[in-house]
């Protein structure tokens, strides 16, 4: 009986040892985990308006060369990111993927219609299929393509009109997620713009 009272309070001990150890390390690295995520938006930002930077300089790059704007519209507010030379404007996007959200930087030139260059942040697609959504290489086949008044993403052999990419090839479901959260961003953000600047 005294040996698994002694076991008892060993394994209650380790336990508490191990909680109290992941929360100070939680607390610990709270701030630095913040300050990644933020340059992580920052660079990706920095990235679709071609501009060069390092992890040293982001912030400061980021400052120089980026107006950050919020407009609350109906009860929303709006973050837009304007290049202070070209005019581009850029925003956050999110929606629903296929298995877990599909986040990302989407520039648009200044007239708000035509799509300069996407980033993704976070997708949690599968690896070699709809995890294509993130890849650089299929992401720039959007640069150039209206999105106004909506993008696209069609498979089909045919060429594409002027706001038409191609599907992923067995990423079908992917694709038409894609599709919906930049359109559906796309008419949010270009509302409140269009508010904005009235």
């Amino acid at each position: 009986m005294k040996n698994q009272i002694k076991l008892f309070i060993f394994v209650i001990t380790l336990g508490l040892v191990t909680s109290l150890l992941l929360i100070g390390m939680d607390e610990f690295t709270k701030d630095r985990i913040l300050l990644n995520e933020l340059a992580l938006l920052k660079g990706s930002i920095l990235e679709t308006n071609a501009i060069s930077y390092n992890y040293t300089t982001v912030h400061d790059i980021f400052d120089e060369e980026i107006e950050v704007v919020e407009h609350t519209y109906e009860g929303e507010t709006f973050t837009f990111y304007i290049h202070q030379t070209t005019g581009n404007i850029s925003y956050q996007f999110e929606g629903g993927g296929i298995w877990g959200p599909i986040i990302g930087i989407i520039t648009l030139n200044s007239d708000f219609d035509t799509i300069v260059a996407i980033r993704i942040l976070q997708q949690e697609e599968t690896p070699g299929l709809g995890g294509i959504v993130a890849e650089v290489r299929y992401l720039d086949t959007f640069v150039g393509k209206k999105i106004d008044p909506e993008i696209l993403v069609r498979k089909d052999t045919s060429p594409n009109a002027d706001n038409e990419v191609d599907a992923i090839t067995g990423a079908t479901g992917t694709s038409s997620r894609f599709e919906l959260i930049l359109n559906t961003n796309y008419q949010a953000h270009k509302t409140a713009w269009e508010d904005l600047n009235n």
